[in-house]
């Protein structure tokens, strides 16, 4: 064993890395090496047991956790590791399998003081607080002890506080970082491996970053130029944090800048972060990982400047100065986020401060006055909108009440997503909040962003990822079932409130706000997610959509109307964007024509380039019935097709039946107050909208950019749904075989609707037309698995287009899927006529092209679905 582990040593060494965490079968050879230790191995082989196995419950820590629980019953020894020094390590696993032998030792007389001083900085405890309090209230001193440390906080007070002065070295990158740049798509598979992961950082040359080799390894040399300053480096850029929700991106910045987690191998926490704007979900996945992100000016901070931050913590005022000379001041986001650092993170802190309660009424005590306390801020009088409203009801406030902006709350979480790439991440996390089963009412994970290309890690998380998530009350999807989203979507309740580990978990029908895999974690554990209520902004669509204009165009009319307004701006520097960490709300109340859910999601989704924390629609009770009624098909469906866990799908089946029996949607009142108003005249679009090369906000005109050549386009990802198939295989029938200019590349984004498009005869019109069809999924989108050609110019219906996501060193415009196809047939952008002449055809035939997965009308679905009794499923219990 230890010479196997001396080479993989070795080996991570060569890449600049430490060695990965041991597993559970090392874990297993080190305590029997530790019972009967070789001859001068003793010093590594304790270094192994205390600092190299990972904590909650994860398999490794169980296997610890039994020998250190062995040695201190005097079950098991070994000359290493004295009883004494057993309980103590039992207290730095954080929580899962370590707690209930500490509280087993409470009794003990030799070792029940040690037990206490480890359980008092043990915040996972969950249902065992209740076994302390029982063993307080029968005498136990040392739960006593306990109880009252834990009404203290002293897990929090043991901790230092925010230093009032903190002096940075500043790593400046200029412009925009996306998460993207921070943990890039093609090294996805590697994500879970934290200091592995991060080599990739800033991988892709820019100005004034140089990579140690260009597209595969990050600045490290510059990185550790400026550690070597000896002060705490902090990330600095313009705008930090845009696209992704994926905590990997936080977790590659803190692995260099952050501090190390004593006895926690292989992650860290702390760190500072400023940022003229700082992404919405980026911030608090920072906060989550205990770091301090700040909003602040850093027009006069430069790379490798050295900069002091003074902070009021009366006032939460951040003070920059240079050389003596004042630079920059801002407002923390909120006061609590010192208490935030100072617990290691947002989450720690939830549960420390619940914790804490829970010990003061167990003693009948006051509620604690040592925690900062949010601002609340004061209530106008004014209505409510749809998205406070939806809130609302998910804390619990009385049926119309919304939460204003600003309201610190925790809403419950009703539908929880994951997907594939951040989903071992989620799986890390939830080891550590020692998670043995959901509370979120259905968690779903996805594997659609590894399943066409698998990596053998990616092979590995097929395998073992499905178990995991269903043995917690999930439900797991199949790899090759196709995209998160166009899933997750269908098992909504209306007006509900949830989130997943995926910028674009958008619901059309509730609200998501979309968040890293630590949040994700916590939500899906604990079924209820922080949140400070955000703004909202309100986009009003009136009047009817004009001949060949499509949602996609609506989609970026949002951007385009307010690059107008001056409300945006695609310049980096001064970055303006009223969307960023607002709600994006949705009014449809006069929209000529009634959207389906499907058609509504194209809009939802797209907030995610909004930077917006979340989006709400209007949408008719006709149109959520119809959905819904072919959702509860489709999840008997897939309970006959043996998926789980088939208890939760039961659950929601029955719980949409419910809704549709006393349909009823939450809409704003009509005093509702928003940030800003738009309202968007749908006769005034007249052309195609595209967003350019390569910026999501860069929305212009088709007429401003028409006769660009095109090399490759994609039509795929979660904006498409079947009519955009069906839509560009009628453009293609009429292309003669093999003749098309351009490489296009089709990946519907579910096996429904790949197999529902070969008994229309579809996939024989791309195949003839010369088009390359993809497994249902992400596809090209993501960018981790096939790629277009390096330096071409794209047209691509997927999500967003920042720099060499979809291939190294392309041009990619965004554009609807109808306008794609004809660019794949000419071989660059049409000119409005152009376009328009192949727009009339499609309109022609709408009522045949855009048709909707409605399983409840097709036989071979329904057929299944009848087997399956759902009020007995949902009714089992577990034996």
């Amino acid at each position: 064993m230890l010479e196997a582990y001396r080479q993989h040593v070795a080996e991570r060494a060569a890449l600049g890395v430490p060695p990965k965490p041991l597993d559970e079968t090392q874990t297993a050879q080190l305590v029997e090496l530790l019972k009967s230790p070789p001859a001068h191995e003793e010093e590594f082989l304790v270094n192994l047991l205390e600092n190299r196995v990972p904590a909650g419950v994860d398999q490794a820590a169980y296997v610890k956790a039994a020998f250190l629980a062995a040695v201190a019953k005097g079950q098991a020894t070994s000359p290493l590791v004295t009883k004494k020094r057993a309980v103590y390590l039992l207290g730095t696993m954080l929580g899962g399998y370590n707690v209930a032998p500490l509280v087993d030792l409470l009794d003990d007389e030799t070792l029940g003081a040690d037990a206490a001083e480890a359980l008092k900085k043990t915040l996972l405890v969950f249902d065992a607080f209740h076994d302390v309090a029982d063993k307080a209230t029968a005498g136990n001193a040392n739960a006593q002890a306990v109880l009252k440390s834990w009404a203290d906080a002293e897990w929090f007070t043991s901790r230092p506080d925010v230093a009032e002065e903190i002096k940075i070295t500043v790593f400046k990158v200029t412009g925009e970082t996306n998460t993207d740049d921070l943990s890039p798509a093609q090294d996805a598979w590697s994500r879970p491996d934290i200091p592995l992961h991060a080599n990739a950082m800033l991988k892709n040359e820019r100005d004034g970053i140089n990579p140690e080799k260009p597209g595969e390894v990050g600045p490290m040399s510059q990185i550790k130029e400026l550690i070597a300053k000896g002060n705490t480096v902090a990330y600095v850029g313009d705008v930090v944090g845009t696209g992704s929700s994926r905590k990997s991106a936080t977790n590659s910045v803190l692995w260099f800048f952050g501090d190390d987690i004593p006895h926690i191998p292989n992650k860290k926490d702390g760190g500072v972060c400023l940022g003229a704007k700082i992404a919405p979900i980026f911030f608090n996945t920072m906060e989550d990982a205990g770091a301090l992100p700040i909003e602040i000016d850093v027009n006069n901070m430069n790379m490798g400047d050295e900069v002091t931050l003074k902070i009021n913590k009366e006032t939460a005022t951040v003070t920059a100065f240079k050389e003596g000379q004042q630079i920059a001041e801002s407002q923390l986001k909120t006061p609590v986020l010192l208490d935030e650092v100072r617990a290691g993170g947002r989450i720690n802190l939830i549960i420390g401060r619940g914790l804490t309660t829970k010990a003061r009424e167990a003693l009948g005590l006051e509620p604690s006055t040592l925690f900062r306390t949010p601002v609340q801020p004061a209530d106008t009088g004014k209505g409510y909108t749809q998205a406070q409203k939806m809130v609302g009801r998910a804390c619990g406030l009385p049926e119309g009440t919304g939460i204003r902006p600003g309201t610190y709350c925790e809403p419950r979480m009703t539908t929880v997503g994951s997907q594939d790439t951040t989903g071992p991440m989620t799986r890390d996390e939830l080891k550590d909040l020692a998670c043995l089963g959901f509370s979120a009412d259905l968690v779903m994970q996805s594997f659609c962003h590894t399943a066409a290309y698998p990596k053998p890690v990616d092979v590995v998380t097929h395998h073992t990822l499905p178990d995991f998530i269903m043995n917690r009350g999930g439900v797991s999807l199949r790899p090759g079932d196709g995209i998160i989203h166009s899933w997750l979507n269908r098992m909504l309740l209306p007006d509900t409130v949830g989130t997943g580990g995926d910028s674009h978990t958008r619901f059309p029908i509730g609200i998501s706000f979309p968040a890293g895999s630590g949040l994700v974690a916590f939500a899906a554990a604990t079924g209820v997610m922080p949140l400070d209520m955000p703004e909202s902004v309100l986009v009003k669509f009136k009047g009817k959509m004009q001949p060949g204009i499509t949602l996609r165009d609506l989609v970026h009319a949002i951007p385009y109307v307010a690059i107008q307004a001056g409300d945006l701006t695609v310049e980096k520097k001064g970055k303006k964007n009223i969307f960023n960490g607002r709600i994006l709300e949705i009014d449809l109340s006069e929209y000529e024509g009634d959207l389906t859910v499907e058609q509504a999601f194209e809009l939802s989704d797209a907030s995610a380039e909004r930077s917006a924390a979340g989006c709400s629609i209007t949408l008719s009770e006709k149109s959520v019935a119809e959905y819904l009624t072919s959702n509860m098909t489709m999840l008997k469906w897939m309970i006959a097709e043996g998926y789980g866990d088939a208890r939760t799908m039961a659950r929601r089946v029955e719980n949409m039946q419910k809704w549709l029996d006393n349909p009823s949607l939450i809409k704003a009142d009509s005093d509702a107050e928003y940030a800003k108003v738009y309202e968007i005249d749908l006769s005034t679009i007249t052309e195609p909208v595209l967003c350019c090369p390569n910026d999501p906000d860069d929305a212009k005109l088709l007429s401003d950019v028409a006769g660009a050549k095109i090399d490759e386009v994609f039509i795929g990802s979660c904006m498409t749904n079947i009519g955009h198939f069906r839509a560009a295989g009628k453009l293609l029938e009429k292309v003669e075989g093999g003749s098309l200019s351009t490489r296009l590349w089709l990946a519907p984004p579910t096996r429904m609707d790949e197999h529902q498009l070969m008994e229309e005869g579809y996939y024989n019109i791309y195949g003839r037309a010369g088009a390359r069809t993809e497994m249902p999924g992400c596809s090209l989108c993501m960018g981790n698995q096939a790629r277009v050609a390096p330096n071409t110019t794209c047209v691509s219906t997927s999500t967003r287009n920042f720099p060499n996501r979809l291939g190294q060193g392309a041009n990619v415009y965004l554009a609807s899927a109808e306008l794609a196809s004809v660019a794949a047939v000419l071989g660059r952008l049409p000119t409005v006529a152009e376009y328009m002449g192949y727009a009339q055809n499609i309109d022609s035939m709408a009522g045949e092209i855009y048709r909707y997965m409605n399983f409840d009308r097709m036989g071979e679905y329904t057929a299944e679905a009848g087997k399956v009794d759902t009020k007995k499923i949902s009714a089992a219990q577990l034996t």
